[in-house]
């Protein structure tokens, strides 16, 4: 394989799909903190990589979708043990947004969203911890999901925060990520065979810059004249900040209790950033954990309230288009803390949220977001499917001229 972007830490590793079921001729690539037996799992940091030992077994995911027939033809680049949502990686590089060149590819899946978006692989794992797939998903234009916390087995992963670290996925078509949430999937208690209705999140929409809520609304305007009226309510029983201090607080302490003894131990180099988000971590008490756990648990009982039934929610996945390829880092920062005020509510819920690529600001993809209940993964891809006819989505050759077609 030919890798024009900078997706692939290792794009030589191939492994045979079974040979028959729901996903054969299709290729996938995997975010290098999946274990594959044999191999050492990088995580995106040198320091890791020389200090753990080859796999014993392969992630349960990975060989879920192997034995549904698809081929493993690549292991991604991940931003430094998933602790970022930019998809810089010091010591790495950059993987090139095929959808957008000058800018980000967004992390900490960049490999595997870049891989996607430029033709390499049909579809890629990701994960998702605070935007982890829908974040990218939105910078390279194509479809991503996050699934509810703990419907798909976890082993074989690399954590950062347990309690909010979900698998996920990229594809450029809903109909191929559906497909591979039919394999992936568990088995779940799912009711409702389509969504009940849609609204707006008034209160996450007004996070957005100006154009992107004038993409947004007019996105809205065509899907509503196709579904009918769609109604409009804030998303969160409290604000918006003091949701993101929620989610922030409990994430950069859990990260802080799964990696703390390896740090200390091995006191590794991390890149600008990453760096100081983890001594930042460990060096904070765990003094505000219980009243943030308390407003999470308040969140999740309203978000599951809200939409129950096949109710939908539609916000921005993020609030602006990406930063450009040379920001300084204090810009990536402060961007990356305004997409997590979008994506916290999914992540304090551990509800299945779908990045649609739906809007674009002055060329560079913007997606709409759709958040359905905990446990409703199968209802939001086939509203994802909804969404997409009634958006008359073109395909997507011809909605990113862009990108380097060329036969792999």
């Amino acid at each position: 394989m030919i890798d024009r972007y900078g997706a692939f830490v290792d794009p030589e590793f191939r492994l045979a799909g079974s040979g028959e079921g729901a996903l054969v001729g299709s290729t996938f690539a995997v975010k290098d903190l999946y274990d594959i037996a044999g191999r050492v799992t990088g995580a995106g940091n040198p320091d890791w990589r020389r200090t753990h030992a080859p796999a014993s077994l392969t992630a349960t995911a990975v060989e879920t979708l192997r034995t549904a027939g698809a081929t493993l033809t690549g292991i991604t680049h991940t931003d430094e043990l998933a602790f970022s949502l930019n998809g810089c990686n010091h010591h790495y590089g950059t993987p090139i947004n095929p959808a957008a060149p000058e800018r980000i590819p967004g992390g900490s899946s960049s490999g595997s969203a870049v891989a996607v978006a430029g033709g390499l692989v049909d579809f890629a794992l990701g994960t998702d911890t605070g935007g982890s797939v829908r974040v990218p998903a939105s910078h390279c234009g194509i479809w991503g999901i996050r699934t509810t916390h703990g419907r798909i087995d976890k082993g074989g992963l690399v954590p950062l925060a347990p309690s909010f670290d979900t698998i996920g996925w990229f594809a450029r078509s809903p109909a191929l990520l559906a497909a591979v949430g039919e394999v992936l999937l568990s088995a779940d208690s799912e009711v409702t065979p389509a969504a009940s209705g849609f609204f707006v999140a008034e209160d996450c929409l007004a996070e957005a810059d100006p154009a992107v809520r004038a993409a947004f609304e007019a996105c809205v305007a065509t899907l509503a004249a196709t579904v009918g009226p769609i109604e409009r309510a804030p998303l969160l029983p409290l604000s918006v900040d003091a949701a993101f201090d929620a989610n922030r607080v409990l994430m950069v302490a859990e990260a802080a209790h799964t990696h703390r003894a390896w740090i200390e131990a091995t006191r590794p180099t991390f890149g600008p950033g990453v760096a100081e988000r983890f001594a930042a971590a460990l060096a904070r008490s765990d003094d505000d954990v219980p009243a943030a756990t308390e407003r999470r648990a308040a969140i999740a009982a309203h978000l599951r309230r809200l939409l129950a039934g096949g109710r939908v929610a539609l916000l921005p996945t993020v609030p602006a288009p990406p930063p450009r390829r040379d920001a300084a880092v204090a810009d990536l920062e402060a961007y990356r803390f305004r997409a997590q005020r979008l994506t916290a509510p999914a992540g304090l819920a551990g509800a299945p949220q779908i990045s649609v690529p739906a809007l674009a600001v002055d060329g560079v993809p913007i997606a709409l977001g759709l958040l359905a209940a905990p446990g409703a993964d199968r209802l939001l891809l086939a509203t994802a499917a909804r969404v997409a006819a009634a958006l008359s989505l073109t395909p997507f050759t011809d909605t990113h001229p862009r990108l380097d077609r060329s036969p792999r």
